[in-house]
């Protein structure tokens, strides 16, 4: 049975309730197939089978953050092709739960594996809160939703009060600091985005559906493919991951890590230190590319954990002192 809370009279006809448009279906698989892309590139990182983990720089945090943003302005885009004549209670409150109940799965899991930096509010948290959150503006003026939707994503870039870095806050996104996690996809400003998909989706997906690209239907095997993928998207995000975590961790068993694995941050760790004890930064920097390359020749750069002998610790103080003495008394001949 549907129900019907409707608020106001739409400004764009509704689409039939539980219509799928293929064509969405596609769109959903491609973000699916982006985010695979970029969780093989943090785990080819973490498991130090790159030089660095590319995934943390900040192209790739851009990366991230757009591939994010497009599941949340596909779930505003999926509510209103939902509940686009009322909000179907049951078939709500089912995917809520099984929305909910993946992202307490992702939590569980992460904290069992990262515990100083789990899961407490990602993607599939945000999903699940946004699901029922959006209710209301499939139904309120267009307008209204769309400054709504204004606020969420502004409201972080002004809006910093340190009584919401309170961990039962953290979800808000309004503190003053960062929580330590692998996923933060808090409220403000990423619920924004689900009301500029409701928005989308209210004004767009009725002529969507009238036009040719909305009739679309797939012939070949990789439309098929992606709209089965599409249709299916909680199911691959819960399960790719662990599967690349296990196919890279046996790589990573086979091949051994990346020799340069890590490099950057000790050049940067060395420079900060040197500049810090006295040292001039411009000789710092040069003695700190010196310092890694000498200690990768010797086998004594140690980023995966292995600890030092007495002796090798000595040989590495050494290289150390004598990459920077060297530089310092040339840049002292050359004045």
């Amino acid at each position: 049975m549907s129900v019907d809370v409707a608020l106001d009279r739409p400004v764009a006809a509704p689409l039939e309730p539980q219509r799928r448009l293929p064509v969405i279906d596609a769109i959903r698989a491609a973000a699916l197939a982006a985010m695979a892309s970029y969780h093989t590139l943090w785990d080819l990182g973490h498991l130090r089978l790159t030089a660095e983990n590319y995934a943390l720089t900040p192209a790739g945090r851009l990366a991230a953050e757009m591939i994010a943003g497009s599941f949340l302005l596909l779930v505003g885009v999926g509510l209103v092709l939902m509940n686009g004549r009322g909000v179907r209670l049951r078939p709500t409150l089912t995917r809520f739960a099984r929305i909910g109940g993946a992202a307490l799965l992702v939590t569980l899991g992460t904290w069992a594996i990262f515990p100083d930096a789990f899961v407490f509010f990602g993607v599939l948290h945000c999903i699940a809160v946004s699901s029922l959150l959006g209710l209301p503006f499939l139904f309120l003026p267009v307008p209204v939703t769309a400054l709504a939707a204004a606020a969420f994503l502004i409201a972080p870039h002004v809006v910093h009060a340190p009584i919401l870095d309170a961990p039962a806050l953290s979800f808000l996104g309004l503190g003053s600091v960062v929580p330590r996690t692998n996923d933060y996809v808090p409220l403000f400003p990423w619920f924004g985005l689900v009301l500029v998909g409701i928005v989308l989706g209210r004004l767009g997906l009725p002529k969507l559906a009238r036009s040719r690209l909305g009739a679309w239907a797939p012939r070949t095997r990789l439309g098929r493919a992606a709209t089965v993928a599409g249709r299916h998207s909680l199911a691959i995000y819960l399960i790719h991951q662990p599967v690349l975590l296990a196919v890279l961790t046996g790589l990573v068993t086979v091949v051994g890590a990346n020799p340069r694995a890590g490099l950057r941050a000790f050049r940067a760790d060395y420079v900060t230190i040197c500049a810090r004890t006295g040292g001039e930064p411009p000789l710092c920097r040069i003695a700190a590319r010196c310092t890694s390359e000498a200690l990768l020749r010797e086998d004594l750069f140690r980023e995966d954990g292995r600890p030092f002998s007495g002796t090798e610790r000595l040989r590495a103080q050494a290289i150390s002192q004598g990459c920077y003495a060297t530089l310092e008394a040339a840049a002292r001949t050359a004045r």
